[in-house]
């Protein structure tokens, strides 16, 4: 296994780095010989860290519950899903609210998978796949969603990925990635709110290294922007977010 935190620079270094994309970076949990027993902690922590830095409950009133019917079953489809704690988290709220929602949530990474399927129900299911599988099949979605998958891709997988994901959204519906921003101010803030757990909360996984190479990794909305198909519309959000945006973004029920 290697050390965790291995190949990131120090702070110093990496803050006067950040004007451009290292799209070289690896993250630790990509390794397919990476640690079980850490990537097992790093899918437990992704619940903690995912209500702060992607704010699940503001996802679901902005983006999936216009779409959603308390008749209608609607389905959500979860790009990249890891531990699946963030579409869990979404049918909480679905189902508090009276509203009938499904969700798929879907990773080629089968260790992901595994994860998520410890969570798996009647309304949501985890399942080894692609976008691209799901085209073939002829699939459709009333949201198609993504967190924190962007910063992963090349240019030649993030075309594949939202032309997949144009095809994926049933009439009415929307696609929307979010991801991070890449900044000095949300790489300084990651690592000054992150160091003081870093040898308890986050100790034995890698939510701190692999969030801070995912800051680096990640776009400014200006190089989204550029990089993204007519269309698809490029949103900032809190705490440095991006929302890369597709479809109708109110339904008339």
């Amino acid at each position: 296994m290697a050390r965790l935190g291995s190949g990131e620079p120090g702070l110093l270094r990496a803050l006067a780095t950040l004007d451009r994309r290292d799209e070289h970076a690896l993250e630790l949990m990509d390794d397919p010989a990476a640690d079980p027993v850490a990537l097992d902690r790093t899918y437990r922590r992704f619940g903690l860290v995912n209500r702060i830095v992607s704010r699940p409950a503001a996802v679901y009133e902005e983006w999936v519950r216009p779409h959603l019917s308390p008749t209608r079953t609607s389905r959500l489809l979860d790009i990249g899903a890891g531990g699946g704690d963030l579409p869990r988290q979404i049918l909480r709220h679905a189902e508090r609210d009276g509203l009938r929602l499904e969700v798929l949530a879907i990773d080629p990474d089968e260790r992901a998978v595994r994860y998520a399927s410890r969570y798996a129900g009647p309304r949501l299911r985890a399942r080894a796949a692609t976008t691209s599988d799901l085209v073939a099949e002829g699939e459709r979605f009333d949201v198609v969603w993504s967190n924190h998958v962007l910063h992963h891709l090349t240019a030649a997988e993030l075309g594949g990925l939202l032309a997949d994901s144009e095809r994926l959204v049933a009439p009415g519906g929307i696609a929307v990635h979010g991801d991070i921003e890449r900044s000095r101010g949300a790489y300084l803030a990651f690592w000054a709110a992150t160091l003081p757990f870093a040898l308890t909360v986050f100790a034995g996984s890698f939510i701190r290294p692999d969030g801070l190479t995912s800051i680096r990794r990640s776009h400014t909305a200006p190089e989204l922007a550029r990089a993204v198909p007519g269309g698809w519309r490029v949103k900032r959000g809190f705490p440095s977010r991006l929302e890369l945006v597709w479809g109708s973004e109110i339904r008339d029920d």
